[in-house]
């Protein structure tokens, strides 16, 4: 038989998490694992932005054709300057462009399979820790994966630790850094460190990859974008991916890109060319209905101005999600404790509890995130805010 002697892979822990939380039948339940905003009825919802767009696709759109390797034109355009600001010279100089990926782990492929393909024997370098998908990624794509320090045994952000390393990666390496709100850890650099990171990677002549999946969700659209363009501006080449299942809460519809910034025009469609014949062998053509429905909204100053509150709306609700659970730790003796969950941005918290912690939550308490306390903090319902302390208070204090 010609399958005999295939294993079964173990599933994917957060996967395993949500139908963990499905047949869980306590009325009293918390989904802090898996990585999607909700709002205060626990819904993931679809943005009015997003509505009226597709309503506008429906009316006027007249073809369903391919739309080529590099995707949605237009899309293309709109999300260069969203990441790298409209006024951006790589712009001006026809030194950046974007190729459309099935979303932000589609880009991320393109890139692992790019510097594989065309930049042989570089290492990549990732945080530790990181996205658990960052490693499986670019080893699949048979590159050597090592790691930086990024938050230390005391569930700090750890910067010396991060420069000495970083100060020692071979020449021409790829070091990929998380743009904003850091997946898994919630913790981000601030300006001052990321300059310091800035002339290592000069120095070093490293390869920045900046993955950029949580635009908007930290401390606002232009804000976030703040460390993109200082190393867009200061350095002649670098990888980004752009991800819009956050921001437009394009989940399903997968919109992501890969954006290349070149030393000039002519060496910017030289990359283009390469990305454009990997793609041409991982997924063809990318899907098009969810890049028409960022570029719908992003070229249009009305749809463009209200999708800007709606993402501000979630940005706040996130804080003050963040600001409301300590609120609620503080009467257990426990806001010093986890103060860190103020400081740190965007939909995920390293919270510093335990993997037995952790299992207690979910057995006790049916409060379910992954085992290395990563939380979502977007899963919370802020009337249920004192419930979900007084069970972290229980485990913490038993």
């Amino acid at each position: 038989m010609h399958f005999t002697a295939i294993d079964r892979v173990p599933g994917d822990p957060i996967l395993g998490l949500m139908e963990s939380y499905a047949k869980d039948p306590s009325p009293q339940k918390f989904d802090l694992g898996v990585g999607v905003y909700k709002d205060a009825q626990g819904l993931t919802p679809i943005l009015r932005s997003v509505k009226l767009a597709e309503q506008r696709l429906a009316d006027q759109q007249t073809t369903k054709t391919y739309i080529g390797g590099h995707g949605d034109a237009a899309f293309g355009k709109l999300i260069n300057r969203l990441v790298l600001g409209a006024d951006s010279p790589l712009l001006r100089e026809r030194r950046a462009g974007a190729t459309q990926t099935p979303g932000g782990t589609g880009a991320l492929r393109l890139s692992a399979d790019f510097i594989a393909h065309s930049l042989p024997g570089r290492g990549v370098w990732l945080s530790n820790p990181t996205w658990p998908i960052h490693e499986t990624i670019f080893a699949k794509a048979g590159l050597k994966v090592s790691h930086y320090p990024y938050v230390g045994s005391d569930n700090r952000l750890d910067v010396a630790a991060m420069l000495a390393t970083l100060a020692s990666v071979p020449k021409g390496d790829v070091v990929l850094l998380h743009a904003c709100c850091h997946n898994p850890t919630g913790f981000d650099l601030s300006q001052d460190d990321w300059r310091q990171v800035l002339e290592i990677v000069r120095e070093r002549e490293l390869l920045p990859l900046i993955d950029f999946a949580y635009q908007g969700f930290g401390d606002g659209l232009e804000q976030d974008a703040w460390a993109v363009r200082l190393f867009a501006a200061e350095l002649p080449e670098l990888l980004i991916t752009s991800s819009c299942s956050k921001n437009f809460g394009l989940y399903s519809d997968r919109v992501g890109s890969l954006i290349v910034c070149a030393g000039d025009a002519e060496k910017l469609l030289d990359v283009r060319s390469q990305l454009a014949f990997i793609a041409r062998n991982l997924w063809s053509t990318p899907p098009d209905h969810g890049a028409a429905v960022v570029a719908t909204i992003l070229g249009d100053a009305e749809l463009k101005a209200l999708w800007s509150e709606e993402v501000e709306a979630m940005r706040l609700r996130i804080a003050q999600l963040r600001s409301g659970l300590l609120e609620a730790l503080a009467p257990h003796g426990l806001s010093e404790r986890f103060a860190h969950i103020g400081v740190q941005r965007g939909m995920f918290s390293y919270t510093g509890l335990s993997a037995d912690q952790v299992k207690e939550l979910r057995e006790k308490h049916s409060v379910y995130m992954v085992n290395s306390g990563r939380a979502n903090v977007a899963g919370v319902d802020e009337t249920r805010l004192t419930l979900l302390a007084d069970a972290i208070a229980d485990v913490c204090h038993s």
